[in-house]
């Protein structure tokens, strides 16, 4: 039972580690955030059909790469529940691993348009920032997900050892 919830957090901490990582690393690019963004890090919210730790994880390595790179704090705080709530939704669809990828893309297009709308005050409309955004996340967790899902099927006994504490 204690190994398997050390396993969890260290899974955890190690999705929120590649995440933040990713997410600092895609910002020199500009693409971390603002109209037009295509956050790699964002792949990484197929995990939790794999593991219940990359809930958590996910949550928190969007919190700290929102804080890293300079974001508002409406963003740091509705930018990771849109992430808290795709990779729930992630985990609720893990049988169904065609869907997986949904919960992401919708979650983060339907609120981080609003926050770059209202919080950041950037100009332009509602439907252009969906437009944008959700064809960002359709890169980075519908296609870069699927990739990244298809490279870990080999070794998915591994990843879900935390659940079953072996």
């Amino acid at each position: 039972m204690r190994q398997s919830k050390v396993l969890f957090i260290t899974q955890a901490a190690l999705i929120a580690a590649i995440y933040t990582a990713l997410t600092y690393f895609i910002s020199a690019f500009n693409l971390a955030s603002g109209a037009i963004q295509v956050r790699i890090s964002e792949a990484l919210t197929i995990l939790p059909v794999f593991t219940p730790a990359a809930i958590p994880g996910l949550f928190l390595g969007c919190l700290i790469s929102n804080s890293l790179t300079g974001c508002i704090p409406l963003d740091i705080v509705f930018g990771s529940l849109a992430t808290l709530l795709g990779a729930i939704g992630t985990y609720a669809l893990r049988k169904h691993h065609l869907y997986a990828c949904l919960p992401p893309i919708i979650a983060n297009t339907l609120i981080v348009p609003l926050v770059l709308l209202y919080g950041y005050g950037i100009p332009g409309s509602l439907p252009f920032f969906i437009l944008t955004v959700g064809a960002g996340e359709v890169i980075s967790c519908g296609i870069l997900g699927t990739a990244l899902y298809t490279a870990l099927l080999p070794v998915k006994h591994f990843l879900a050892s935390a659940q079953t504490g072996q």
